[in-house]
């Protein structure tokens, strides 16, 4: 039974988005409504998502709603719970629409959530709220490679690879290196070093973490190790990752793979972002109305000046 009709992006077919209704079932004794503010746009699993490209996935179908990254405000909630109306929330998604997949179902007006899910976020965050997902996934990165030290060279400077670098700066007190292909992506006023890759003279890197989501990074990356190094992968990969064997041999390469942020990576990353620990500033570039969410995605997708675009779901 519908409960609410609202307005969702939703990616109809490969290649198709649209603006329109979705229908919504009501919360359960353990979920909340929210009334989303701000949803940011993943230009890795969204953009794989709309163009059909997206490797086999648990639940994948169209149409979707896609979004994980939203920031909003409690309309409804279980009795007794902390969190009440008016509450200001980062949402991972939503469980309730009824005729679309909820992959993941954040970017629409209204969603319903898990109780559990939720975090709550003081007001003053406001847009910058979501990107506590891109925060979470640096922290779980940080926590895979705890037994090996942190990273000391990171693969891309995007917002994920400019968060890990921000983050091992507060955990660990070094200033790694990190590569960018893209010049733009290159400022000189930050407190660790960003090169080209051919920039570098270092070849005895211990710890590697590649973000960047390129395949082709790998044997870059183990070229530049010393013996006994480790190489982590925290992007995600559309195409097979491969990479020259005889290199890795010789300097007995060990690989990690870092996937998805846990919940006590989310949580952690609300925190160190709640009390100014953590600085967001300059990573959001784009804000768009809903109403031009086709504008949204594609300058997302297409626009390298264009480093995190957030839709404001407020215009409605």
């Amino acid at each position: 039974m519908t409960y609410k009709k609202t307005t969702a992006v939703i990616f109809e077919k490969p290649g198709t988005l649209e603006l329109r209704a979705a229908s919504l079932r009501a919360p359960s004794s353990s979920e909340c409504l929210v009334e989303s503010q701000w949803s940011g746009i993943s230009t890795g699993t969204e953009r794989l998502m709309l163009t059909g490209q997206m490797p086999p996935f648990p639940g994948l179908g169209y149409p979707l709603i896609p979004g994980y990254e939203t920031v909003g405000k409690i309309l409804e909630s279980p009795k007794g719970s902390k969190l009440t109306p008016g509450t200001t929330v980062f949402a991972p998604g939503s469980v309730g629409f009824t005729d679309a997949k909820n992959l993941f179902g954040g970017s629409a007006q209204h969603l319903v959530c898990r109780e559990d899910k939720l975090i709550a976020l003081p007001e003053k965050l406001a847009s910058d709220g979501v990107l506590l997902a891109l925060a979470a996934t640096a922290l779980h990165a940080l926590r895979r490679c705890e037994s090996v030290g942190p990273p000391e060279l990171i693969v891309g400077h995007g917002v994920l690879g400019q968060l890990l670098a921000r983050l091992t700066r507060i955990i660990h007190g070094i200033s790694p290196t990190v590569w960018e292909r893209d010049p733009a992506r290159r400022p000189s006023n930050l407190d660790y070093t960003v090169y080209d890759a051919d920039q570098d003279p270092r070849y005895d890197y211990g710890v590697v973490c590649d973000v960047s989501g390129s395949a082709g990074a790998l044997n870059q990356m183990i070229a530049r190790c010393k013996p006994g190094a480790t190489a982590v992968l925290g992007g995600f990969y559309s195409s097979a990752v491969t990479f020259d064997f005889p290199p890795a041999f010789i300097r007995e390469i060990n690989l990690l793979v870092s996937a998805e942020w846990q919940p006590q990576d989310l949580k952690e990353a609300a925190r160190l972002a709640s009390d100014g620990t953590l600085d967001f500033s300059q990573l959001i570039t784009d804000v768009l109305p809903v109403t031009h969410a086709a504008q949204a995605y594609d300058r997302a997708f297409n626009d390298s000046s264009c480093l995190k675009m957030v839709i404001d779901w407020r215009s409605i």
